[in-house]
């Protein structure tokens, strides 16, 4: 159940069970979304919220078709329940933890380009560490498969995490413009770049910040090579087959490219870790995500 709020004279005061109630509804978006995860009747959610908003004398959520919007307040209070969930999870971690090892499988997904260059390097010491831990890698641009619960962890570049998911950025990933160290591309200035071949990403990432910023920058720039996936666009440049963007941290790895410009502030994203909230205190998760979230660096 969830507890009255806490009030000491006319002052009123949130307690832990009304910040659980509220991060409830903003990733659940409906009073019996927020219920189920609860483990409560929808009317006890809507009355712990209705109080909540006569003690701080504001709205928290705004009722549309699509369920209840969470207003500015009851996104940054969602914020501070969000730090106070992960704090709980660590210590039931910590509660629980035994010599023996950690053992199971755990899923991660995330992108061709950050599992090859940031997400196995860092598996490798944990595996040796727990050799009873398994793990299923998914490398796709998609959520989806997290959403549905059929991942435990995703490592992701973006500007907006989903809401629903509870994470933290690891870093700021940024980008470049590089070329084949040695080619006849190497040493053109950003300007002469619309003048070179392009190795650059396909339909299958149309809004990638390196597409955005070669067709703002140098939209008369022909794309002769399309590949599915950055990792693709690296291997190609470093045949010198032309210029392209790439993570700084990526490119970095293989010796024979050169940057032809600096960090390219356009270009840059967040690198977030998410994780399911019912799910990520389980000792298996919990080990995989705390792991990588002390071992993963971009700079």
């Amino acid at each position: 159940m969830i507890a009255p709020t806490q009030q000491t004279g006319t002052a009123f005061q949130l307690g832990p069970a009304d910040l659980e109630c509220l991060l409830a509804m903003v990733r659940a978006g409906t009073l019996a979304g927020a219920g189920e995860r609860l483990g409560v009747a929808p009317s006890t959610v809507f009355r712990t919220l209705q109080r909540m908003e006569r003690g701080l004398g504001q709205t928290l959520f705004v009722r549309s078709r699509a369920g209840y919007q969470a207003a500015e307040l009851a996104q940054q209070l969602a914020g501070h329940a969000e730090q106070a969930e992960a704090a709980l999870e660590a210590a039931r971690s910590a509660a629980q933890r035994q010599p023996e090892q950690v053992a199971g499988s755990v899923h991660i997904t995330t992108t061709d380009t950050i599992l090859h260059g940031l997400v196995a390097p860092a598996l490798l010491p944990l595996a040796a560490q727990h050799p009873l831990l398994q793990f299923e890698l998914h490398a796709g641009n998609e959520l989806a498969s997290l959403t549905r619960r059929d991942t435990d962890i995703a490592v992701r570049a973006t500007r907006r995490p989903p809401v629903h998911l509870v994470g933290r950025q690891v870093g700021a990933l940024r980008m470049a413009l590089f070329a084949a160290r040695g080619s006849a591309y190497a040493h053109l200035a950003e300007a002469q770049a619309g003048q070179a071949p392009w190795v650059a990403p396909d339909n299958a990432l149309p809004e990638h910040p390196s597409v955005l910023w070669r067709k703002r920058h140098h939209p008369k720039a022909v794309a002769r090579y399309r590949v599915h996936s950055i990792l693709t666009v690296m291997e190609l440049i470093a045949l010198g087959m032309g210029v392209g963007v790439l993570p700084l941290f990526l490119a970095r790895q293989h010796p024979g490219l050169v940057a032809l410009t600096g960090a390219l502030d356009e270009c840059e994203t967040g690198l977030w870790l998410l994780a399911h909230p019912e799910s990520r205190h389980l000792r298996r998760v919990a080990t995989v995500y705390g792991h990588l979230a002390s071992t993963l660096v971009l700079d």
